[in-house]
Order: C-alpha cells, then structure tokens, then sequence
C-alpha cells in the first residue's frame, strides 16, 4: 500500500475534520508541535514506509519465517529494515523525551502503524506490541527495570512479547499454570510454555523483553492470582536466559511474523507491578494493542482498496448502463458500489481512531480533570467497539474487494488474496471480537447502567447532528436502558446479543465521523468536495441502514426477555391465589 498516497487524506483528517494540530497543541508536552512539523513527520514515515517495508511484502509471505533448532529466521530484508527502523526513531515517537523517545502525540504513531500494516502486515506485527510494552514497564516496573530496559523497549532496539495464552487457556486466562517463584535477590524463577506467542524468537533484535503471566506460589485461584513478570531472552551479564522456542505455528497468513510455541525452563525474571495484580499492569498493554489492531484493519482494507480501485480503473469488461462500448470495470454500479462502502468505512474509522488517539493524550495530559475523565471515558467505551467493528471490515471489505478482480484475485500474483489471508488474524487475537462486544455490553454500559454511553452521545464534539442522527442515539439510549432492564429477567440476554449492540454503536459513531467529514469538506476545494461525496453517499445508502437491522434484533431480543418475564409474574400471582383458596379451604 503506497502510503504516500494516503497522505493527503489523511493530513485533510488531521488538519481539516479533527483540528487534531490545535487539540494536541492544548496539551503541554506537545505546545510546540504545530502541523508543519506533524506533516514533516508524516511525510518521512510515508517515504519509509514505501521504500523499505512495502518492498518486502511479497517476500514476507512467500519466503515466510524459517526454524532451525530453537533459532528463527526472518525473510530476507527484514532485519535490515528493522534495524533502519529503530534507528531512525520511529519506534519512539510517541514515547517521552526522557525514556528516549521523540515526545510526538498519539494520534501520529497511530497514522505511522495504519501504514506500517497496509504495507506489510507480517513485518509490522514486530514492533506492534512495542508501545504497550513500553506504557507497561513505565507504568508498573521497579526503578531498576526500568533503568535496563525502558530506554530499550521505548528506542524499540529490544522488541517485546506478551506471553499470555497456553494450550489449555487462551481467552480465559484464570486457567493460566505458568509458574513463577520469587527468588531472595528479588528476582523470580519461571516455568511453563506458552503458545500463539507474535516475535517470541526471531533475529531482528539482539534482545526480546517477554512480559509473562505466571502464578506465584500459594496465589488465588482464577485471574485474581495472576502476576506479571519480565523475562529477558538475554540477561545482564549476555549469557542466554532459559527461554526456549519449541516451533513456529504454520498459519493460514501472516508468514513474515513467526508465531511461536515458548517454554520457560527455570527462567529468570522480574516482578512487574504487584503480586497478584498483574492483569492490572498488563491492561495498560491490551488496550494500546486493541487501537493498533483497529488501526490494522482500516491499514489492510485500504491497501485491498488501492489494488482494487488501480484493477478497476484499467480491466475493461462488458458495457456499462448507458455504455456504447465495452467499459472500465470501475464504470460499472455493483462495482462502484463495492469501493465506495469500504472507502466510507476507511475514511469514517480513520476519523474514529485519530479522535481516540488524540483522546488518549488529553486523558494523560489536559489541565482539567473533568475532560481528562470525558477522554478516559471515550478511550474506555470506544476501544472494543473500534477493535472489533474495523477489524472485522477489514477482512470482510478486502474479500469485497478481491470481489473486484474476478478471478485473477483468487491466484497470487495480484496480492490481494495475501490481505484477505493476512488480515482474518486481526478479528482473533487481542481479545477475540466476541469477547470485544461482551465487554463493551456487559462491563462497561450496562455495570452503570448505560449512564456513560449516554454522556458519551450526548457529548459528542462538532455540530449538531441532523433529526435523523439524532433520532438514532436516542434509540440506542433507549434499547441500552431497556436491554439493562430485560437483562434483569433473562441473565443471558447481553450475552446473546452484544455483537449486535456492538456494530449498531460502531454505526452511530461512524455517523458521527461522517458528519464531521461531511462539515469540513463543504468548505474545501472543489477537488475534496469531489473525493468526499461519493463515500459519504455510501455510507448513508449502503452501511448505516444496518443500524435498523441491529436494533430490530436488540428490540426483539428484549421483548422476548420482558415477556417471558410478565408471564412469570402472572404465573407467580395465580400460584398465590391457588395457595391461598387451598388454605383457606383447609
């Protein structure tokens, strides 16, 4: 995916819809960052990404990762490019000055990482846990782990891991049995394997930082006796840690990123954090994860997008309606009507991830407390709901778009059959998307009762929406109140129907995004009002009539709820006034 021919979009979204300079320059660490300089940095990353990884994404997925003995091989080209990688700063550019970073603000790296995952997905999933590692070890790791490996991890010139899943535990990870035992000098010795581990061994980096769950002695049972501990692969002193790479999986894409089988054979490691409290250190992780991996599923439709929209513009094929001579593919409706509904969904969550981005600062930095909270609020409820609904674009928008070429998107040499493979991953790891819906449901709106999604609506910056977007946040109100009372009667309810309530919140936020775009390009050049106004009619003709479809699901879930509820309650009065007449008789 040729990132520079996102940018200028891309700086229209920044500068023109979300006045992203302005917000960022609000906050004290970024006061002197102004939108010249941000294009300077967009630029730079466009012109490395284009030039250094994109060249190695065919390479990646063919040559693929090779293992030799506990030793992996990255394809030919990828050390190299990471090493330029890290060097010239790019890991770092949102981390604080004083940790070795560049002091950027969020919504850049996120740009920078979207790109990254278009260009070549597999390279990309390296440095892809990076910055949640770093906000995990600033956050939670002792002075002296930070002083041997915060400058690292934040420079990226150690990569790092999040060693979570085992065999028998992959989404509950109360079932965890990796062992940890904390030693007399402090540090702690671990055993155990863990599977599905993204970089567990590799030769891109001289040192790989594993963030481990394990158990320590006499801890409770379940998640609550979870610990974090940070396990070199290299210790001080350069000999090799008892980290061990048993395979690498043979995955359906994602060739380039070796994903490993790891056993700890009395490895030495660290306690991060607290005892016992280690999904607390690592919740800083899952959620900086959870916004790159909806930044991967718009970076991956969009790079299916632009080889689709390039197949469109020169295959020729039958005539179009109203054609006299055979016609560009492009000319005709159907595929018209394909490219424009992912390009709303591009352009709608980029609008959605940026604003989530610079939110993640204003909660760290703003002066004033009460939108430090509005931020958090916004960061906490729209995270799953952007993990899970792009994600899940993006694999079924680049099949749409295969859909384009026929035929010739089913064999390789067109690349759009490695995005299709590639991007299906997306949709599992990082908290499956069902498990992204349950927690945006169950424990996040409906725990107060759906209060913070209504604020969240109702607070929703930029010009006031129309009648009918109005109409349609007032009606997910109202099902959220509704589905928390019939929720009462019926246990399973939000369980049953939380992707649902999940894609009809994604659609009214993208609608959101959409009348923000909307606002903005009415008063740019001719040549933006041209790009904007076929996605957007899109949008409104092809995606959002969804939102009827997902209420109308949550409406009857919740009828059925309430209803079986007032026939037990007629039920239960008969049955008392049976009982009484009995009695009575008696």
């Amino acid at each position: 995916m040729p990132a520079r021919q996102s940018l200028a979009d891309i700086q229209f979204l920044l500068n023109n819809v979300l006045q992203a300079p302005a917000q960022w320059q609000a906050l004290a660490p970024f006061d002197d960052t102004d939108a010249d300089l941000a294009a300077q940095v967009l630029a730079e990353a466009a012109r490395f990404v284009d030039t250094a990884v994109a060249p190695l994404q065919r390479t990646g997925d063919e040559v693929g990762c090779r293992f030799d003995a506990g030793q992996v091989h990255t394809p030919p080209g990828f050390r190299e490019a990471y090493q330029a990688f890290w060097q010239g700063g790019w890991p770092a550019l949102a981390c604080a000055p004083e940790d070795g970073g560049q002091g950027l603000p969020a919504v850049l790296e996120c740009v920078l990482y979207e790109w990254l995952a278009g260009a070549n997905h597999g390279w990309t999933m390296a440095p892809g846990l990076l910055h949640g590692a770093y906000e995990c070890i600033r956050h939670h790791a002792s002075d002296a782990l930070k002083a041997q490996y915060l400058e690292k991890v934040a420079t990226g010139e150690w990569l790092a891991t999040m060693c979570l899943t085992e065999a028998h535990a992959g989404s509950d990870l109360g079932l965890v049995r990796t062992r940890g035992v904390l030693q007399p000098d402090g540090s702690a010795r671990v055993n155990g394997s863990k599977i599905f581990i993204s970089g567990g061994e590799h030769d891109l980096t001289d040192n790989i930082v594993h963030l481990v769950l394990a158990r320590l002695p006499d801890a409770p049972a379940g998640p609550k006796g979870l610990s974090l501990l940070l396990v070199p692969k290299v210790l001080a002193d350069g000999s090799r840690n008892a980290v061990v790479c048993e395979r690498i999986e043979e995955k359906m894409g994602l060739h380039g990123s070796p994903t490993c089988v790891m056993r700890f054979d009395d490895a030495t490691g660290w306690l991060v954090g607290e005892a016992n409290k280690g999904l607390n250190a690592m919740f800083v992780m899952m959620n900086a994860a959870r916004l790159h991996v909806g930044l991967q599923g718009i970076g991956l439709l969009e790079a299916a997008w632009q080889k689709a929209s390039a197949y469109a513009a020169e295959r020729r094929q039958m005539r179009a309606p109203g054609a006299k001579d055979t016609s560009l593919i492009q000319d005709h409706p159907a595929i018209r009507r394909i490219l424009h509904t992912q390009r709303a969904w591009i352009d709608g969550g980029r609008v959605l991830t940026y604003h989530t981005a610079l939110q993640l600062d204003v909660a760290k930095h703003h002066p004033d407390a009460a939108e430090r909270a509005a931020a958090q609020r916004w960061c906490a409820l729209v995270t799953p709901v952007l993990k899970a609904a792009l994600t899940d674009q993006g694999f079924h928008g680049a099949s749409a778009c295969l859909q384009v070429f026929g035929g010739h998107g089913y064999v390789r040499e067109w690349g759009i059959e490695q995005i299709v493979r590639d991007a299906r991953v997306a949709m599992i790891y990082e908290g499956t998307n069902e498990i992204q819906a349950i927690d945006l449901l169950v424990r996040k709106v409906l725990a107060d009762g759906g209060q913070g999604l209504s604020a969240l609506l109702t607070t929703l910056p930029g010009a006031a929406p129309s009648a009918a977007a109005s109409a349609r946040r007032h009606a997910l109100v109202e099902i959220t109140q509704t589905l928390a009372i019939a929720a009462q009667s019926d246990p399973e309810l939000p369980y049953w129907v939380a992707d649902d309530y999940l894609r009809a919140v994604a659609l009214v936020l993208l609608e959101w995004a959409w009348g923000q775009i909307g606002a903005a390009h009415r008063t740019a050049p001719n040549t933006a009002r041209d790009r904007w106004s076929a996605p957007a009619q899109a949008f409104a003709q092809w995606v959002l009539p969804e939102f009827d479809l997902r209420t109308g699901i949550l409406r009857q879930g919740i009828a059925q709820a309430l209803e079986f509820r007032t026939k037990e309650a007629v039920n239960a009065r008969w049955a008392c006034a049976r009982s009484y007449v009995f009695n009575s008789k008696m």
